[in-house]
């Protein structure tokens, strides 16, 4: 127990705007080489989990939130799983060296940075390790002026600025330029696919209250986080299998007439005649989908879609996805 005192036990928290690529670096940091054991912790906007069912397998165990926003009313929860965990601990029935936190990509960083620092518990067995911040750089201009976006890069230690293949040299300049002058002390990375050393975010210690302080100067107060209105997510599920033609034209009308609004879409489909799973994640105008590992025999076959974006119109999207049913 004195050893753990000496030695807290380092967090790190991903965040990023929906669809940047923060379950891409989770995966990428869970498979590197490496003798510690992660506990990890995910949370998403809306009731249905689809990224923890995109990490793939590992030794870490996985926590999921779904029932609201980390830095809103779950911050309780967050505080209770990680006390659960820490009794476990000390009782030798589990062992992690670290813990990463997946925000969703509508989180304020700020109150799930107060949760380390205010709860006596929290400060005295967790130490923050860093924040980081994965762009979408193709997308980056059109969110950049969104306050959660401009509060994770303030937030940030380390910038990862991904997807830079999907812009130019001028264009990149120009978003790090911006970026740069909203803060100037974070370590700024490029990536394609979050392709990047693990050790660039893990165990750098670079968490630094004085500075957060001069951003968020009643970080150590706690005050409530409201998301925008206008921000929503609808989650659709069903047995039935899917009728593959009619998912394509589907995904094809919202990704032309729709993409604009969608921030971020994203499921796995039981489509009929296919014995694998179909998964598929968009980003406004971007979408890929690619057939996935086999469904298991203990698994329910199942379509899973889960859209945020603004001001989206639920009959809408409910009717497309019925309509599309075998």
């Amino acid at each position: 127990m004195n050893l753990l005192r000496q030695h807290k036990i380092p967090v790190t928290i991903l965040t990023g705007f929906l669809g940047a690529g923060k379950t891409t670096l989770l995966n990428r940091i869970l498979h590197e080489d490496s003798q510690q054991k992660t506990a990890v912790i995910v949370n998403e906007y809306g009731d249905l989990s689809i990224d923890s069912q995109l990490i793939t397998d590992t030794k870490e165990e996985i926590i999921e939130i779904n029932s609201g926003c980390i830095c809103c009313n779950v911050r309780g929860d967050l505080i209770s799983i990680l006390s659960s965990m820490l009794r476990q601990q000390l009782n030798g029935e589990v062992q992690f060296d670290r813990v990463i936190i997946e925000t969703t990509g509508l989180a304020n960083p700020a109150p799930v940075v107060q949760t380390f620092l205010m709860d006596e518990a929290m400060s005295r067995w967790f130490e923050l390790d860093s924040v980081c911040t994965v762009l979408d750089s193709k997308h980056l201009p059109q969110h950049i002026d969104s306050e959660e976006l401009q509060e994770q890069i303030a937030f940030a230690d380390v910038l990862i600025f991904n997807k830079t293949d999907l812009i130019n040299e001028g264009e990149l300049k120009d978003l790090q330029t911006r970026i740069t002058q909203m803060n100037p002390n974070a370590k700024v990375l490029h990536s394609i696919n979050c392709e990047i050393h693990t050790s660039d975010i893990i165990g750098i210690q670079s968490f630094d209250l004085g500075h957060k302080l001069q951003i968020h100067p009643n970080l150590l107060t706690d005050e409530h986080h409201h998301h925008h209105d206008t921000v929503n997510s609808f989650v659709f599920t069903d047995n039935r299998p899917l009728n593959l033609d009619r998912v394509n034209r589907w995904f094809s009308y919202l990704v032309q007439v729709k993409g604009e609004s969608l921030y971020r879409y994203k499921g796995i489909l039981h489509i009929d005649g296919m014995e694998e799973r179909v998964v598929f994640q968009g980003v406004h105008m971007l979408f890929s989908g690619t057939n996935d590992r086999p469904w298991l025999p203990e698994e329910t076959k199942q379509s899973e879609i889960v859209f945020i974006g603004k001001g989206l119109d639920k009959y809408e999207l409910e009717k497309g996805f019925y309509d599309c049913l075998q």
